[in-house]
Order: structure tokens, then sequence, then C-alpha cells
């Protein structure tokens, strides 16, 4: 009796289901895992401060909101967040000088209402020259590529 031989017969082969499975394993861990910036929705064209400060005759009235939505007058922290409280402290500091420069400077992270609530008391007490602080765009820093 002859014994045959099928080693002939075998073709080798490449078995792809295990790395299809482990390509779709991927593919959700990264669609799951991906955050979605909601900036991509929204299409603003947000301003840019690529402008040099310009020379003022006189110190401005600077007013500084942290994060927390904390009021600092000239370096003086006002003890509560309401309107009336800021006007105070705007006319201690600034007296009857209307014509003053005021420098808003708020943390990006600041609450919207807190610097609304500035403007408003800035606005009821008359003062008219609002500076916003800013940093200045990643593209100013860089030298321009002359010709």
């Amino acid at each position: 009796m002859r014994i045959t031989d099928f080693r002939d017969d075998d073709v080798p082969e490449i078995n792809l289901v295990p790395l299809i499975d482990v390509m779709l394993c991927l593919l959700i861990f990264f669609v799951v895992t991906t955050t979605f910036d909601a900036r991509s929705v929204l299409k603003l064209q947000l301003p840019r401060a690529d402008g040099q400060p310009a020379a003022a005759e006189t110190q401005p009235l600077s007013i500084l909101i942290n994060a927390q939505g904390r009021y600092f007058v000239a370096d003086r922290e006002v003890l509560r967040t309401d309107v009336e409280s800021l006007k105070q402290a705007l006319r201690e500091v600034a007296g009857d000088d209307r014509k003053r420069v005021v420098l808003l400077r708020a943390d990006a992270r600041t609450p919207w209402q807190a610097v609304v609530t500035a403007y408003e008391a800035l606005g009821q007490l008359g003062f008219r020259t609002v500076a916003n602080a800013t940093a200045p765009s990643p593209a100013a820093s860089r030298p321009e590529a002359g010709p």
C-alpha cells in the first residue's frame, strides 16, 4: 500500500481575519478616545493684537479679573463681585478723573459675566476709554521672511 503525500497540495496562505479584528479594535479605540473640539464647529474669526502699545500720557487705571471672576482695581482686591462694589472701588481709586484710560485685563478662563459686569460699572461711572489687554499673537512673535 502506498501512502500519498499531500504536502504538494498545501498552498500557504495568510489569514487576514486577525489583522482585520485588530484594526477594527484600534479604529474603535481612537474614535472613542478622541475629543472633538467645539471650536471646529463654529467658524469664528477672532481679533488679533499685532500692533504696538500706544504711548500714554498718564498711567492707565488697571482692572484685573482673575479666572474665578474676582476683581482687582489698581492692585486692590474688590471683596464682592457685584456692580456696586466694583463701582465703589473705581471711585476710590480714580476719583473724579473719568477721562483716564482704563486697562481691562481678564484671564482667558474668566467667566464672560465678570467682564460684562466690569464694562457695566465703567459705563455707569462715565469711563469712555477702555483698552483690553491681550497677549501677542504667535504670528507677531515670528520674524517675517524677507525677499
